[in-house]
């Protein structure tokens, strides 16, 4: 019946089949396939372990918090007898004394032991590599978390040598406006007019305002994240000596997989001098550190690759790949034939020209029949 339309039973198929050319094997087609799948692996590879990592958005924004307070953690270490130094902040908006009650005073010997001079060069080593490598700051935000500890470790060894040092940690509270954290000879004491040190009471041979700063941080206390100053040591070279910190603080909000917190950042420029009243230098012995705030806030927010967008990816690279060996693997195929054909067409010899009697040639092909009617 279906012969009997037009339709011979032998090309009819519910299912259109696939061109030979698609299924038949050839050493070309087997290497780009192999190249492709390759590749295809490579590059699956390496989008899944971007997809596994994070990376830190900036964002900038005005500070509008005035009102709270500005936690400052000190831990600093000073080579003079706790009776000697005091410390102190002088809060330039309302020109008066801050509490200083959370700091504590704890007699120490300054030299470091084996293990702390060791934690001290692995500290400044990083502060080195943080100042020609910003980008390791986000490693240090990412990894920071409230139960690691930067700060210097304990004595190991049973020191019999007196105490030559004052250690000053703890933390103060401060408005939120420029100030000037000091240690100067003599115990403060305040007066209307500010504040004053009682260093007449204190010899000046014993003056040494050789110091170690173990940290320094402006918020609240994180760890785990390193400081610009935290590990810096300097050494007095005469008694009258003046050390300045010139900080530029920038409120931050961090906000990572392990940890949020808001803290401060901070900039700092160093600055030391020896007083010399006689020579025009003049200033006070100690060790002077002026904070400044900044008005723009930066929110540091640890930020993923959302699945979907890994797919898409994905599904591109494997699409990418298929057309493009695709194409190229035609094109290469194309190439090759039109040179071989060349090849075969320059291996046949043209045929000879039949002279004519008037000296004319013959070059058109001989007819392979005569028409007869």
């Amino acid at each position: 019946m279906k012969e009997e339309e037009g339709f011979p039973e032998d090309e009819l198929d519910a299912f259109p089949k696939v061109p030979e050319s698609y299924v038949e094997t050839s050493a070309s087609g087997g290497t780009v396939s192999l190249i492709a799948f390759t590749t295809m692996a490579l590059l699956t590879i390496m989008e899944f372990s971007v997809y596994q990592d994070t990376w830190m958005k900036y964002e900038y924004e005005v500070d509008k918090d005035f009102s709270s307070k500005l936690r400052i953690n000190i831990d600093i270490t000073v080579a003079m007898k706790c009776q000697y130094v005091g410390a102190d902040v002088l809060d330039l908006a309302e020109t008066m004394v801050a509490s200083a009650d959370g700091l504590v005073y704890e007699p120490t010997v300054f030299d470091l032991s084996p293990q702390q001079k060791e934690w001290q060069r692995m500290l400044q080593l990083i502060q080195s590599r943080l100042q020609e490598e910003h980008s390791l700051q986000d490693v240090i935000f990412k990894s920071a978390f409230k139960s690691a500890s930067t700060a210097l470790p304990p004595r190991e060894d049973d020191s019999s040598q007196s105490p030559d040092a004052c250690r000053i940690h703890g933390h103060l509270y401060v408005n939120k406006v420029a100030g000037n954290f000091h240690i100067t000879v003599g115990k403060a004491i305040p007066h209307p007019r500010g504040h004053a040190h009682l260093a007449a009471l204190v010899n000046h041979e014993s003056y040494n305002f050789s110091h170690r700063i173990d940290h320094l941080s402006f918020g609240e206390l994180v760890p785990a994240i390193i400081n610009p100053l935290d590990g810096t040591e300097k050494i007095a070279i005469d008694h009258n000596q003046m050390f300045q910190y010139f900080i530029t603080v920038v409120p931050t909000k961090l906000h990572t997989y392990k940890i949020s917190a808001d803290t401060h950042q901070f900039s700092v420029t160093e600055r030391e001098r020896i007083i010399n009243h006689a020579a025009g230098s003049h200033g006070v012995s100690g060790i002077f550190m002026k904070y400044d705030l900044s008005s723009l806030m930066v929110t540091v927010t640890e930020e993923h690759m959302p699945f979907w967008q890994f797919f898409v990816r994905l599904c591109g690279i494997v699409g990418g790949i298929f057309s493009t060996t695709g194409m190229l693997h035609g094109i290469g195929k194309f190439i090759v034939e039109i040179i071989c054909c060349r090849f075969r067409l320059g291996s046949y010899k043209p045929v000879s020209s039949v002279p004519f009697e008037d000296g004319h040639t013959d070059n058109h092909l001989p007819l392979l029949e005569n028409n007869t009617h």
